[in-house]
């Protein structure tokens, strides 16, 4: 099926690259022209009946997506659940069916219900739990508080105001996928990863010696000689992390 023209438009090239043209992000470059599709995270044509007219594939995600055609006859497009197949109808709004596809704030949605595409905060349109093969649960609830169990074994509390899509993502067997050959990672943009024992003491901190050596003591470094494998260097705390219960499991 084709891709609809008014909901995508040419992806830019940045090769890793940032503002001033230096190599911010290693081993990307040279993929496949691409067109980014816009995706309706926020759910909000609420009331309407939208139909499935195709599933297509989206090369900028894990997961396919969904081309909706409401009954105004407009047309966007959603993240494919398990299930959601062409002819199926959904809805969004606050008093809708638990059904694939369908959108509802989470006060809304029963207990051990599996959704995904989640809001942080109301109205900031989904953020969470978009990757192909995942889903969250719903654990509890206390008034406008909601528990929810995320796809890493995170506990995290969200408004009952944030709206969720019911179902799980589709295409689960993704992480099963095999690449196959280099010449499929380079139209996807993946560049070669060379290992930092092959490369000369310059280049990166395992380099050089006579013949094969290993990585060296005390510990293992990264290019810039920080430490590494194991070694906790994120710093930054976010604005939602007072969200969180429970930690992910080890």
């Amino acid at each position: 099926m084709a891709t609809q023209k008014n909901l995508s438009s040419i992806l830019k090239k940045n090769s890793g690259r940032d503002a001033h043209g230096h190599v911010s992000m290693r081993h990307q470059g040279g993929r496949h022209k691409r067109f980014y599709r816009l995706l309706d995270w926020l759910r909000d044509k609420d009331g309407v009946k939208a139909v499935v007219t195709g599933i297509e594939y989206d090369p900028n995600r894990s997961s396919d997506i969904a081309l909706l055609t409401y009954r105004d006859g407009e047309k966007r497009y959603i993240v494919a659940p398990v299930g959601l197949t062409v002819g199926m109808e959904v809805i969004s709004g606050d008093a809708v069916d638990i059904k694939v596809g369908n959108a509802l704030p989470l006060r809304s949605i029963p207990i051990g219900t599996l959704v995904h595409n989640i809001e942080i905060k109301p109205g900031s349109g989904a953020q969470m739990v978009r990757s192909a093969g995942t889903g969250a649960i719903v654990l509890a609830k206390d008034q406008d508080t909601i528990q929810m169990k995320l796809p890493s074994g995170e506990i995290r509390i969200f408004h009952g105001s944030c709206k969720a899509t019911v179902g799980q993502i589709g295409n689960v067997e993704r992480k099963n996928r095999i690449i196959g050959k280099a010449g499929r990672s380079r139209h996807m943009g993946i560049r070669p990863t060379v290992r930092g024992v092959a490369q000369n003491p310059r280049s990166h901190p395992h380099g050089g010696g006579e013949g094969r050596s290993g990585i060296g003591l005390p510990s293992p470094k990264s290019p810039w000689g920080k430490p590494t494998l194991g070694k906790r260097t994120r710093k930054r705390v976010k604005y939602s992390d007072h969200f969180i219960v429970s930690r992910k499991k080890k």
